[in-house]
């Protein structure tokens, strides 16, 4: 699918989507529950369409009807040898195999060949150290083991992924239990999100201390509740702004604990000056700040690491699709840099390498400068309704 657009400013007021971050987490916990809830406000991306793929591979019975989901859980985890299909979701997969290693049972967790590319080294030496099996293929990865409540030791510096899927194993399994991270602990916020969606339904996770989280046996309870919506996407609609657009987004919560929300400040940074901004705890932001630095003065990214293990490289996407413009990045040891060009396009159409957040920060480049970009139905993975959504708005873009 190809987006083409024509230079066009955006006005109007538009709702920022549903937090996906959000929405694997709640339906997990509504799993986690063993009662019937109601969740509202699910936005169904190829990544929530994976996960209640997952759940119901593993017994649970959901329900859509529009925008609400209804989770039956009674039958969770009472499955032989599933077989878990994640799509392209780093989530879905990172958060369902500790949970596969509850079933005591062979479990094959299945999706592209480039989930498989990003890393599982800390699953696989768990199930080292425990004697549990551990096969991964190009696109599957096939386990068996029965996890044990007690005290975990996990990296902090690759995904806090793996935090967030062994406290859903270590609740589900009803007994204490202790995770010790060693630092660097890098988008600690998104564990904030598991333990603040846990306790929803009554799980007592807490942090007794920067690098130490407590699983406490819990009584769960149902939970009915809203989505709220996602900063990580609304960032993608506000980038409009920071190139001369007029839009005002709504549904985001302003107590939210999404580390996202940094956004706004690095979009103020960004329009006043070159800064240097970290983004170790949001680099699901790096290819939108990239871009907004491209347009306007430049600026330099450390904490980049992590660009590297998404969808793409995405370091190295944002660097390809800038240089066809005029552009380019310059990359160091420890940082990126973006220095201040003029952006043109020149007639070759910009490549979206299979990346959600990678066609959206092209695109926010394409509606100033117009032009085309490629791979455009990635925004499937995270925001289906993202085109729709800027037309509404103005945007002068056609989808073929």
């Amino acid at each position: 699918m190809t987006a083409t657009f024509q230079p066009c400013r955006l006005s109007g007021t538009i709702d920022a989507p549903p937090s996906k971050s959000m929405a694997h987490r709640y339906l997990i916990g509504a799993a986690l529950s063993g009662q019937k809830c109601e969740l509202t406000g699910v936005d169904y991306s190829e990544d929530i369409l994976a996960s209640i793929d997952c759940l119901q591979a593993l017994g649970v019975v959901v329900t859509a009807n529009g925008d609400k989901v209804s989770v039956a859980p009674h039958g969770f985890m009472q499955v032989e040898s599933p077989l878990l299909e994640c799509r392209e979701s780093g989530s879905t997969l990172r958060f369902f195999i500790p949970l596969a290693l509850c079933l005591g049972e062979p479990v094959t967790l299945r999706g592209s060949k480039r989930l498989f590319e990003r890393p599982l080294g800390v699953y696989e030496e768990l199930c080292r150290e425990k004697g549990f099996d551990f096969a991964k293929g190009t696109d599957s990865v096939t386990l068996c083991g029965r996890l044990e409540s007690g005290e975990y030791r996990i990296r902090g510096d690759i995904s806090s992924q793996f935090i967030t899927g062994l406290i859903f194993a270590l609740l589900y399994l009803g007994k204490d239990s202790v995770i010790e991270i060693t630092p660097p602990f890098e988008s600690r916020s998104y564990v904030d999100l598991t333990l603040s969606a846990l306790r929803s339904f009554g799980g007592d996770v807490v942090f007794t201390n920067p690098y130490r989280i407590e699983i406490k046996a819990s009584r769960l309870h149902t939970f009915s509740g809203r989505i709220e919506g996602d900063y990580s996407n609304a960032a993608f609609l506000d980038a409009f702004n920071v190139l001369g657009s007029a839009v005002t987004i709504g549904n985001l919560n302003p107590d939210s604990l999404q580390g996202d929300r940094v956004y706004t400040e690095y979009f103020r940074q960004i329009s006043a000056g070159t800064p240097t901004l970290d983004i170790s705890d949001c680099p699901d932001l790096g290819p939108i700040l990239i871009a907004l630095a491209a347009m306007k003065n430049g600026a330099v990214f450390t904490g980049t690491d992590r660009l590297k293990a998404k969808e793409s490289d995405r370091g190295m996407a944002m660097h390809e699709e800038l240089a066809r413009l005029g552009g380019g990045l310059i990359f160091g040891d420890t940082a990126i840099t973006v220095p201040k060009k003029e952006l043109r396009y020149r007639d070759i159409p910009l490549c979206g390498h299979n990346d959600h957040r990678i066609v959206m920060a092209m695109s926010v480049i394409l509606a100033r400068i117009g032009g085309s970009i490629t791979d455009a139905q990635a925004v499937r993975k995270s925001y289906p309704g993202f085109f729709d959504d800027i037309k509404k708005l103005g945007a002068k873009v056609d989808i073929t």
